[in-house]
């Protein structure tokens, strides 16, 4: 109709000489093609996730209490429970040998809401909302990569699909764990436009019910966010309050004893599926308390540079990769990460597809590479093919020379063993060290950007500023191009 109309308005002869015309011609053609191809794509991606989630629930149905067995949950449901009825008794109940309730008392106020829902609601509830989590965790860090309309959805689901079947979320999963919720919770609030006035509530509630997240409030100070900063740490001060006051007996318990900072409390240091630098180091030392000299100050440099590094990122524009890598630097230096802690590995995917979709051909490739390779190591790979046990997801590539039962002793392993056991970690420092060399390249190419919305900071520099600065002169300093 839009040809028949230029036909109708103007002379065929100079109609047909007219390059313009022409160009509105060839515009009008491509568009349905590009329409379906886009539509074909989110066909394919919404196959793929349908796919992806019919498999891992009939999983769950076909091998009930392997796939899905909510222990955690039940840890969850209990405390609560003891909070509103005997809550002296918060950090001293076990509910089994070394299983006791390690979360902060705003965390326990939480989970006291949840134990008034009948069991059966609250694990399918859990389940549900976590599964949910996944994608939208993947929607959000699109979005913050720049991505939308119907490319951002198909990388979605596509990235849903796979993070589904990533060992940490079917272990996060199959103990009914708060590690998706909290995941959510932070990446929202990370994504959230600097404008909004109540940025950082999100992380300071994160922080409230599990520790680790208040990694981000001096990721958001670095990175000259400083009203989010002071939101985050007023909102985790609040959660503070509310513990002290609805539960002091336990509180007092939790933060002036030094209970908060025993790893030891949560169980042995040195397990396999403690994937974190002081497990690590603790396999190798023969225990967490001969490991923990070494650990300190290498955690310090870690999650020091960690923060640098992801505010240099922010600060040059590349917010996403920014808190992703800080997110993988939490990780990475808490006490203890068991393998479901290792969730930040969608957020991860997320990026790599949101690079590659801004990429050129050849780097494209490059991304998908990378993203393929973080799937390969963090894949939910079953231990059998075959039989009534096949297909059901456990550790992965963690330790998977291994079968349980089984006890190796640490001195013993070698070569391909050493490196299964410690997987996660390694992945995780490699791409803790990529990550870390590309937030200098981008401090040091960076466009000169206007300070960040919402700092506060008007014209005048801060500490900080001049601190990073001065490490802007030293690299420049050190290759002078």
């Amino acid at each position: 109709m839009q040809v028949q109309a230029e036909l109708d308005r103007l002379d065929i002869g100079s109609a047909l000489r007219s390059r313009a015309f022409w160009q509105r011609v060839l515009s009008h053609r491509s568009l349905p093609l590009s329409r379906t191809l886009g539509v074909a794509a989110l066909t394919v991606a919404g196959l793929f996730f349908v796919t992806a989630l019919v498999a891992y629930l009939t999983d769950a149905i076909v091998h009930p209490g392997f796939v899905l067995n909510w222990y955690d949950l039940n840890v969850y449901e209990d405390a609560g429970l003891i909070t509103r009825k005997l809550p002296s008794y918060l950090y001293i109940w076990q509910l089994s040998s070394n299983v006791k309730f390690t979360y902060t008392p705003f965390a326990a106020i939480v989970f006291a809401g949840g134990s008034y829902l009948s069991w059966e609601s609250l694990r399918w509830l859990m389940t549900m909302a976590s599964v949910a989590a996944i994608p939208a965790t993947a929607w959000l860090t699109l979005g913050a990569m720049g991505r939308r309309g119907a490319s951002r959805f198909s990388a979605t689901l596509i990235v849903g699909a796979l993070g589904l079947w990533t060992e940490p979320v079917t272990k996060a999963l199959f103990l009914g764990q708060i590690e998706p919720l909290l995941l959510l919770l932070c990446v929202w609030d990370l994504t959230r436009e600097d404008s909004r006035r109540w940025k950082g509530v999100g992380i300071g509630l994160a922080a409230g019910i599990k520790l680790v997240p208040m990694l981000f409030i001096p990721y958001y100070l670095v990175a000259g966010k400083y009203r989010q900063a002071i939101v985050a740490t007023a909102t985790f001060a609040v959660t503070f309050g509310i513990g002290f006051a609805v539960l002091p007996g336990p509180s007092t318990s939790y933060w002036l004893s030094g209970y908060f900072v025993k790893p030891g409390r949560t169980g042995g240091v040195d397990a396999l599926v403690n994937q974190s630098l002081l497990g690590m180091l603790a396999r190798h030392a023969g225990s967490g308390p001969a490991a923990t000299p070494l650990w300190l100050p290498i955690a310090i440099v870690v999650a020091l540079l960690g923060i640098g590094g992801g505010a240099m990122l922010a600060r040059a524009g590349m917010e996403a990769q920014g808190w992703v890598l800080v997110g993988v630097t939490g990780v990475l230096v808490s006490p203890i990460s068991w393998d479901h802690h290792w969730v930040w590995v969608i957020p991860l995917l997320a990026m790599l597809a949101g690079l590659a979709m801004n990429a050129g051909p050849l780097a494209r490739w490059g991304w998908l590479a990378l993203g393929a390779g973080v799937f390969l190591l963090y894949g939910a790979w079953p231990w059998m093919y075959s039989g009534p046990n096949a297909f059901i997801p456990q550790r992965g590539l963690i330790g998977w020379f291994i079968q349980a039962p089984s006890k190796v002793p640490l001195d013993t392993l070698h070569g391909w063993q050493l490196l299964t056991w410690n997987i996660y970690v390694i992945a995780g420092l490699a791409v803790f060290l990529v990550m870390l060399v590309a937030s200098a390249l981008a401090w040091r190419r960076r466009p000169d950007l206007p300070a960040p919305k919402g700092s506060g900071s008007g014209s005048r520099s801060s500490p900080i500023d001049a601190l990073l600065a001065r490490a802007d002169a030293v690299l420049r300093a050190a290759d002078p191009r």
